[in-house]
């Protein structure tokens, strides 16, 4: 929940600058339901794409505030679903986070499924537990078609903002466990192929070191993705790694 339409804008604008041509690997931004419209207008669509920060899993109906993935059809190629801050501040589980992700395929949206474990779900080692569970109510009732297109983003809640982040051992092992689920319900190419992010306190400095570990396709830039050098300098390092 951050810039108006106009500075949403201005941003678009400075980072269009800042990063010439992505070579080898996608850019994805994903601004507030109200700008972007005008930032489908604006941008480049060879060089971003768009994302939904968020939607509601009914295509249309008395839903007074809700924007629905249907209404997104045609305006961005991703949806985040079940972002750490939708699950911990608004509640969402479970039934709505697999609706939202069927939702997002039934209109031709890809879905960002985000997953990660709880300071006190690390501290009670139960974090592997937390990641099976949270990928299996996600992809509940999806096809092997539609699993193969999605992406996961792993993003350890305790991290995220706080400065802190994962040892490379700890992200490696998280990203086994996310595939070695996929492998589970879906299959061994697919486990190997989908997508899978990590996003927490990611910045200019530990970018690289994050690309660089096996089975990390990108990143999920948080807050330092306000600032348009920071995040074209993590493009560009993102570029040197997996370009």
């Amino acid at each position: 929940m951050n810039l108006t339409i106009h500075e949403a804008s201005l941003f678009m604008h400075k980072l269009d600058r800042l990063i010439m041509e992505p070579k080898g690997v996608e850019i994805v931004v994903a601004p507030p339901f109200l700008a972007l419209p005008a930032i489908s207008l604006q941008i480049d669509h060879a060089k971003f794409k768009l994302a939904a920060q968020d939607f509601y899993w009914r295509d249309e109906g008395p839903y007074t505030g809700e924007v629905s993935a249907h209404q997104l059809h045609g305006l961005v190629k991703y949806g985040l679903v079940g972002h750490s801050e939708r699950r911990n501040i608004f509640g969402e589980h479970g039934r709505e986070i697999r609706n939202k992700v069927q939702a997002a395929f039934r209109n031709n949206i890809i879905p960002v499924l985000c997953i990660g474990e709880s300071a006190s779900e690390r501290a009670d080692n139960e974090t592997y537990s937390v990641l099976h569970d949270q990928i299996v109510e996600g992809v509940l009732n999806i096809t092997s078609e539609e699993a193969k297109n999605m992406v996961i983003a792993y993003e350890p809640v305790w991290a995220i903002g706080a400065g802190k982040t994962p040892t490379p051992g700890e992200v490696q092992k998280a990203i086994a466990t996310i595939r070695d689920q996929i492998k589970h319900l879906f299959g061994d190419e697919i486990a190997t192929n989908i997508r899978v992010l990590y996003g927490a306190s990611v910045t200019k400095d530990n970018a690289s070191g994050f690309l660089a570990l096996p089975g990390v396709d990108g990143l999920l830039v948080g807050g330092v993705s306000l600032d348009a050098q920071a995040f074209s300098e993590i493009v560009t390092k993102a570029q040197g790694t997996k370009g």
